[in-house]
């Protein structure tokens, strides 16, 4: 279940992963599976070739991506979800979700 973000952040998200872009969108989410994982940050790209170099890059394994068409993505969780927050340079990500 996801909360605490926007139509239009969701509208924006979706426009940048169709277009080929890298596009993050952190929202908050709950899910029984991961207990006390309270944020998740979808990286969502169209173009699967570099949806998996960004996983490389920070050696994530690309074989996670969920590959929902229209919207590919990867879930960040974690400690390694700040970090890549951190390196991308997406200080608001984590100073709005507390992270």
């Amino acid at each position: 279940m996801a909360f605490g973000i926007n139509r239009q952040e969701l509208s924006m998200w979706k426009q940048q992963v169709s277009s080929g872009k890298i596009a993050f969108l952190t929202h908050y989410w709950l899910d029984p599976r991961f207990p006390g994982v309270r944020t998740v940050t979808k990286v969502g790209c169209s173009d699967l070739e570099r949806l998996s170099a960004w996983c490389r890059k920070y050696e994530l394994d690309p074989k996670y991506i969920h590959r929902r068409r229209p919207y590919p993505h990867f879930d960040l969780l974690g400690p390694k979800q700040r970090e890549i927050l951190s390196q991308e340079g997406l200080s608001e990500h984590i100073r709005r979700f507390k992270l």
